[in-house]
């Protein structure tokens, strides 16, 4: 039972494992497309393809962000689709460092499933490591996803107003630091951060390879976030609450257990004219 990330190595040994799930979340900002045929030219074997804009995101709405969450329902008769059930071990990987990737593991515990994992390193360390690839599809049976949704973990614009600035809440903002101050806003109309957040760019969380960092220095480096407050007053957003979604990755990985998502993060925040904004 793997429930934040695992080795290629490990991977490996499960291919052919049916209780076993491989999805690819490949995907790139700035073109719709680059996933889709990254995965058509080649992919881990047996995976199942995941697009963040068609499988992990819902219809917006211009109030509710980049990247809303889907229907809970909607997302199950997805997963049911794809042949993933409540039983199955789920493995998900992406070309990024694992932050489309992290939005999947994300989704799938908000929909009650433990088994999800993170492949670490994710494609880069896949095929680095001479491990199998291939172009076909897959051929599977469609299952019946069974819904246990957690809607705890996640919270709402209006629990981060009323909390934004309360000294017992953490608002960790997971962007580039030249986005959070404001500058080179390339993807939201509004520069700048939720006022009363703190900055940790997803990308910390990596090792140069790529890999994550151990989840001895995770916690470290996560502590001098958090001083005296527990993981459970954390509160993760992003632009879009999909890179958000990697730092609560890390955080479990490092032990920091329970920490929540904003889904909506900044391109729902500032959707609305009369909340403040801090540069």
């Amino acid at each position: 039972m793997f429930t934040t990330l695992i080795t290629t190595d490990e991977l490996a040994r499960h291919l052919d494992d049916l209780q076993w799930i491989v999805c690819d979340c490949r995907h790139d900002l700035a073109d719709y497309e680059a996933g889709r045929r990254e995965y058509a030219r080649a992919h881990i074997p047996g995976a199942r393809f995941l697009h963040l804009d068609e499988d992990l995101s819902g219809p917006k709405t211009g109030l509710n962000g980049r990247h809303p969450l889907p229907h809970p329902t909607t997302f199950a008769l997805r997963l049911g689709a794809l042949g993933i059930d409540s039983g199955k071990q789920v493995i998900a990987y992406d070309a990024s460092g694992g932050c489309f990737a992290a939005r999947l593991w994300w989704m799938l515990r908000w929909s009650g499933h433990s088994t999800v994992a993170v492949l670490d390193g994710g494609w880069q360390a896949w095929t680095s490591g001479n491990h199998p690839v291939t172009a076909e599809e897959p051929r599977f049976q469609p299952a019946t996803y069974t819904l246990r949704l957690r809607p705890n973990l996640a919270v709402d614009a209006a629990y981060v107003d009323a909390h934004r600035i309360d000294p017992a809440v953490a608002l960790i903002d997971a962007r580039a630091a030249d986005r959070f101050r404001g500058e080179n806003e390339t993807l939201d109309p509004v520069a700048g951060h939720i006022p009363g957040a703190t900055n940790r760019f997803f990308r910390s969380n990596l090792e140069a390879s790529g890999a994550f960092k151990t989840a001895d220095a995770l916690k470290r480096e996560f502590a001098d976030v958090l001083g005296a407050r527990s993981p459970a007053a954390v509160v993760h957003q992003c632009g879009s609450g999909v890179t958000a979604c990697h730092n609560l990755l890390a955080m479990e990985h490092a032990g920091l257990a329970g920490s929540r998502l904003y889904p909506g993060s900044w391109s729902e925040w500032v959707s609305d004219p009369s909340r403040p904004v801090a540069r």
